[in-house]
């Protein structure tokens, strides 16, 4: 008996010393509508997703809620670096960005984390570094990016201006090219891609060939990308997430998008990776995508930050979702959904939001159900009084969080 324990212990100690180092990269393809990419079937999209999952996703928050977002590009992107929505990340537009960096973006947590993670962008619009992400302000508490390859768009030189901004292509192919050379040689543990040509190809021609050919062509830059990934998987004791997604569909014609119809929050997600019930159940978000890289990398992400993720992981176990709150009087009902029935949760709430302005929010703990429980009504005169309050449903695979406005 003795020995059988003992090669339990080694067999353990050996599983943890050996295990693969992990690794995760995403890439962002502007504006490429769901029907538009299972239509043309684009093969490295599908032929990473054969490894793993394809779902249809969602952007632009809650409509008629108070995390209603607008489906416009770099809002899209700050919606996923922060797993929130515009009433907390606060990017509501392409310019004149004024990013709440109390909400952290994932290279924030990543770089906050007791090991020295490296990370990586490359992108061909240098505001997604300098701006949303925050490298080097006091407010990202100067956070730093290891391997940079952007600043293309500023290049007029090497990328002159060419007919139907086709100049932002060649860009897109010196990033994916930096990209893959990037992912050999230093082998970044976050990373993040972003092509930029296919939201111009809709702009400039809408629904039709043009657009379909630089989706195809986008493809061909993700297939570099993913080669790479499978050399490292290949050649070194690494396990790589790789995700693919976009930031926003378009309206009917395939020109525009900003608004709120099907079409424009319609989003999709590729992965090679094992998905869980949250994936597959018809209500995955570009909010999630954050979340389930956090989770496949091991991050410590601080409780603080954690409760305010909109999104929550389509990895590993998770076992409610869909929280609801209905007000009556000083009464409110909270609802949710649960995907195995058989969890205790936690409910808590905080009557003002501090966190906003980079304070500390008073969490107060107001009940603990017993597992099956998918509804509680908090008697807010028990909570100090206020118009705003902030609700968390905790359960032992995630949490679930939404707001009252009285």
């Amino acid at each position: 008996m003795r020995r059988i324990y003992y090669l339990l212990l080694v067999s353990l100690c050996c599983t943890s010393l050996f295990a693969k180092t992990k690794k995760a990269v995403y890439i962002i393809i502007d504006g490429v509508p769901a029907d538009q990419i299972e239509r043309l079937h684009t093969p490295a999209i599908f032929d990473i997703a054969s490894r793993g999952a394809y779902a249809r996703a969602y952007t632009g928050g809650e409509i008629g809620g108070y995390s209603q977002t607008a489906t416009i590009s770099a809002i899209g992107y700050t919606n996923l670096l922060t797993a929130t929505w515009f009433n907390k990340h606060n990017v509501g537009g392409n310019s004149d960005l004024k990013p709440n960096y109390n909400y952290w973006t994932i290279f924030r947590i990543a770089k906050e984390q007791p090991k020295d993670y490296k990370t990586a962008i490359y992108s061909s619009w240098t505001d997604n570094r300098t701006v949303l992400i925050g490298e080097g302000k006091k407010e990202t508490n100067y956070l730093k990016i290891d391997y940079v390859k952007d600043g293309y768009d500023l290049d007029t030189i090497r990328f002159p201006k060419k007919e139907k901004d086709l100049h932002i292509f060649d860009i897109d192919e010196q990033i994916s090219k930096d990209a893959a050379e990037g992912i050999r040689k230093d082998a970044p543990d976050l990373s993040w891609v972003y092509l930029w040509y296919t939201d111009d190809a809709g702009h400039i021609a809408g629904n039709g060939a043009f657009f379909d050919e630089y989706v195809r062509k986008a493809d061909n830059q993700v297939a570099r990308i993913w080669e790479a990934v499978k050399y490292r998987e290949a050649n070194f004791d690494e396990e790589w997430m790789i995700i693919v997604t976009t930031d926003h569909g378009r309206g009917e014609n395939g020109h525009g998008h900003g608004g709120q119809s099907g079409r424009e929050r319609t989003t999709w997600i590729s992965t090679n990776v094992p998905v869980n019930n949250h994936f597959k159940a018809g209500g995955l978000a570009i909010t999630d995508i954050a979340p389930s890289i956090c989770r496949y990398m091991g991050f410590e992400v601080p409780q603080s930050v954690l409760w305010e993720q909109d999104g929550m992981p389509f990895i590993g176990k998770t076992d409610i979702y869909d929280l609801q709150t209905l007000p009556y009087d000083n009464m409110v009902e909270l609802s949710w959904k649960s995907y195995s029935g058989n969890v205790p949760v936690t409910v808590y709430a905080a009557a003002d939001n501090k966190f906003k302005e980079g304070g500390k929010d008073e969490w107060i703990k107001v009940a603990e159900l017993p597992a099956g429980a998918t509804e509680y009504t908090v008697d807010l005169q028990t909570l100090p009084s206020s118009k705003f309050y902030k609700f968390v449903v905790l359960s032992p695979g995630n949490h679930l969080n939404r707001w009252l406005l009285k």
